[in-house]
């Protein structure tokens, strides 16, 4: 049978099983979902902050926005990526990165950290340090949303696809065999985005009713 790959996805095992009547092998399936799954989060990082800068601009507000978050995750960002590229990983297993990164709108060290020009084992401290750096980016928002009882602008949106994606990328950096500090840190998006999307739903207030005027 001819060999069916495309961007890193084998469909020969899958459909030779499916043109014989049978159901494909883990083995086959697994790898193949796992790829697929990793191109959809890729697809989706692409607009995930969308919606959050649309309800800023929407509302003219930053409020209950937490600056520093941003800030910090666009640094985890950049290292992260780095790190990926570094360890020569699918870009199927990293590809959001690079989206997030750009709508991140942060380019100042990043031509720095990208170079490769890195210590193997700095890029393992650097690595480690960009999950203490996502972790501290979400708590100021964490404890914004506690402390006013609010979530304000924050988009329930961009919130779930953050937890969503963090939840298929632990699959997916499983599958692909990537470093376990990969997979932690998905596990540690999975709590903090976890935690501020339950807020989001814990503290949304039911929209105002409008008065009846009396004649």
């Amino acid at each position: 049978m001819i060999e069916m790959k495309f961007l890193g996805m084998d469909f020969t095992c899958a459909l030779s099983s499916l043109q014989s009547g049978e159901i494909p092998p883990k083995d086959c399936l697994l790898p193949l979902i796992s790829k697929l799954l990793g191109y959809l989060i890729v697809a989706a990082s692409t607009t995930v902050k969308l919606p959050q800068i649309l309800k800023i601009l929407q509302n003219s507000s930053v409020r209950g926005l937490s600056v520093v978050a941003f800030e910090l995750e666009v640094v985890g960002y950049t290292i992260a990526l780095a790190y990926c590229l570094h360890k020569g990983l699918p870009f199927s297993a990293y590809g959001e990165l690079a989206f997030l990164l750009i709508q991140g709108t942060y380019c100042a060290i990043a031509p720095t950290v990208l170079a490769g020009k890195i210590d193997p084992m700095l890029f393992e401290a650097l690595y480690a340090s960009q999950h203490a750096i996502f972790f501290c980016a979400r708590i100021p928002q964490i404890w914004a949303n506690f402390k006013n009882k609010s979530t304000g602008e924050l988009s329930f949106l961009t919130s779930l696809m953050n937890f969503a994606g963090s939840m298929v990328r632990v699959f997916t950096s499983m599958q692909e065999k990537a470093p376990m500090s990969v997979v932690l840190g998905s596990v540690i998006g999975i709590v903090t985005n976890g935690t501020i999307l339950s807020q989001i739903v814990v503290y949304q207030k039911p929209p105002a009713r409008k008065e009846k005027k009396s004649d």
